[in-house]
């Protein structure tokens, strides 16, 4: 077997690497691991040859899509972030969409940079980036509005729309317009995140 995988692997990286920008061919997901790679073996029939984000320059699953990915930044460890159902990157009216390092995004997320204009909806309102920090956890179904900024360790629940900014972090937000539901405690170990329940709800 592994005669057979390293046969494998010398034929899929070459391939892969003249398919896909090489700076995100690397982290977590491909050093010591064969994951990365069989995102990418995949993603090479279904992008670059079914169409499909063709014009993306990372692994993405097909049932992804991203509009704009020249204004998407993500950290490379993060790539598991987009091989998931249902997701909607919408940011080809301009503005950027920009997720900070060890932040998760659910099945079936929309993050949006431009509404359609209420009075003419062939138009659209001018385009505003949306920020997600480090360590946040966007839960399936939410949805992130123009101009949002979430600061780190901020949770979304399921099915949550977020239409303002919680740039500190550290909350659980809640709801359709999502509001806080819990302030998290901030430990000076980020990997070990706390529940401060003396603190009470609020915006």
């Amino acid at each position: 077997m592994g005669l057979l995988r390293n046969i494998q692997l010398a034929i899929i990286r070459p391939a892969c690497r003249m398919a896909f920008d090489g700076r995100y061919l690397q982290g977590r997901w491909f050093e010591g691991r064969d994951t990365g790679w069989k995102w990418a073996w995949r993603s090479l029939w279904q992008q670059k040859f079914g169409g499909q984000n063709r014009s993306v320059p990372w692994p993405v699953s097909t049932q992804t899509k991203i509009t704009a990915p020249e204004r998407l930044e993500f950290h490379p460890d993060d790539l598991n972030n987009f091989q998931s159902f249902g997701q909607y990157y919408n940011n080809n009216n301009g503005g950027w969409i920009r997720i900070g390092r060890g932040s998760y995004i659910g099945p079936n997320v929309g993050i949006i940079t431009s509404n359609h204009t209420l009075y003419d909806l062939d138009e659209h309102d001018p385009p505003q980036d949306v920020t997600i920090g480090e360590s946040c956890w966007i839960g399936m179904n939410a949805v992130i509005l123009p101009g949002v900024t979430l600061g780190p360790h901020t949770v979304v629940a399921a099915g949550s729309v977020v239409g303002r900014s919680y740039p500190k972090g550290h909350v659980v937000l809640v709801g359709n317009p999502a509001r806080v539901s819990v302030k998290l405690e901030r430990h000076p170990d980020l990997q070990t995140e706390g529940v401060d329940a003396s603190q009470p709800a609020a915006d």
